[in-house]
């Protein structure tokens, strides 16, 4: 057992956070299971928690193996991983795949091996790992706007235009990690400045020509506007189903909750075993489970940034806190939605939520994390090694200078010399 437990190495916190929430989730979304099997009609209780548990292993399985491979070799991949990830939206956007008149472009299916994934979430890491490489290999480099502008919006919009008409929330959280990813990584304050003054303009006039000319605007765009609307307001003519049976369901947890399994809105909550799996957390657990959950998070937003600050390098650190801070962002997000922070979105709470793209991406971040955090540990073994090794060394000397000077005193000819 030790040595199979040997084979999982990195951040130990890390691991013991991960499978803390990968082994809470199953009681969550065996909970909403019954809402989607008796009220939905979707299979069956069982087939349900088998699929997650599937999706969960399969999640510790990638882990496990992306963490054993150094993350160095990512600095050969990072700079064109982009491109193909944007073909793959690209691909995914030209489906015109339509829910209530609305775009709804955000699925690649694989017809071998009949799965389907959303090629955002792989964009997401692709990006990120790009940025880190970009802050790594210009470090010590003064570029100008225009040159440092080619080099990243060319890669930034081709993975962000492609996500935006289908997934607004998405396209948002990724260019708010990639801001505060160049902020760590120093890059230019005025720069950026000038990004998002530009970019503030174009979101201005757009809206007003969306206004002025609505055929124009993308078929999302009323939906957007809805869920803006919605937010805070308290006009009962609203539609506000949704947040208001999240609400609800926060406000029946109280303390201690109900108990697990005996939630009442995963009845009426759309999404309960994803989008607002929060609420039901909070409903059965109460006010001490939704705290527990938060701070369960919070202490791997502690981890990921301890796993930065002692990278073995700049590619590494900037990496680790591209990747981490993304994964914690989504987990705020999700709990934002469900006590009405933020506007309705549909991100999902990360490794609790069901859903294999959500969970196996977000695994895929969390092994790289791991390997970054394995080599530190492999680069202070080696120091602790070259350390030990002085060390005995330096104890060899001063044996063989204590033997040297016995040998001295006894010998017949330093008694003369002496004299």
């Amino acid at each position: 057992m030790r040595k199979l437990l040997s084979q999982f190495q990195g951040d130990k916190a890390i691991w013991a956070y991960v499978v803390l929430l990968a082994l809470f989730s199953f009681m969550p979304v065996f909970s909403a299971s019954t809402n989607l099997v008796h009220v939905v009609g979707t299979g069956t209780i069982v087939g349900l928690l088998f699929k997650h548990f599937g999706h969960i292993f399969v999640g510790i399985v990638i882990i496990f193996f992306i963490h054993r491979i150094p993350f160095d070799r990512l600095k050969f991949i990072a700079p064109i991983a982009w491109i193909p990830v944007t073909a793959l939206l690209v691909i995914t956007s030209l489906q015109g795949m339509m829910i209530g008149g609305a775009n709804a472009s955000r699925w690649l299916k694989i017809p071998l091996l009949n799965i389907s994934f959303q090629p955002s979430s792989l964009g997401w890491i692709a990006l990120i790992a790009y940025i880190s490489w970009f802050l790594w290999r210009f470090a010590d480099e003064k570029y100008t706007f225009g040159w440092s502008l080619l080099w990243l919006g060319v890669p930034i919009g081709a993975i962000v235009l492609p996500i935006l008409p289908s997934n607004l929330s998405t396209a948002a959280i990724i260019l708010f990690t990639i801001a505060l990813l160049l902020y760590v990584g120093k890059y230019p304050i005025k720069y950026m400045a000038k990004i998002i003054a530009a970019g503030a303009i174009v979101i201005v006039v757009a809206i007003g020509m969306f206004k002025a000319f609505p055929d124009m605007a993308p078929s999302r765009y009323k939906t957007w506007e809805a869920r803006f609307d919605r937010f805070g307001s308290e006009d009962k003519d609203e539609d506000r189903y949704q947040i208001d049976n999240a609400k609800i369901a926060i406000a029946q947890g109280q303390m201690f909750g109900v108990g697990p399994g005996k939630s009442v809105q995963k009845n009426f909550l759309p999404q309960s075993s994803s989008d607002f799996i929060y609420a039901i957390i909070v409903e059965e657990f109460g006010f001490l489970g939704g705290i527990s959950i938060l701070i369960v998070y919070v202490l791997l937003l502690f981890r990921f940034l301890v796993v930065s600050r002692k990278a073995p390098n700049l590619f590494g650190k900037y990496l680790a806190f591209g990747l981490g801070f993304s994964i914690i962002f989504q987990a705020f997000i999700n709990m934002g939605v469900a006590v009405e922070i933020f506007p309705t979105t549909g991100q999902p709470l990360p490794l609790v939520s069901s859903g294999g793209t959500s969970i196996w991406m977000t695994c895929v971040s969390l092994g790289i994390i791991l390997s970054i955090s394995r080599k530190e540990e492999q680069v202070k073994q080696q120091q602790a090694d070259r350390e030990r090794k002085q060390e005995e060394f330096r104890q060899l000397l001063e044996e063989q200078e204590a033997s040297f000077e016995e040998d001295s005193e006894d010998n017949p000819m330093r008694a003369v010399l002496n004299k």
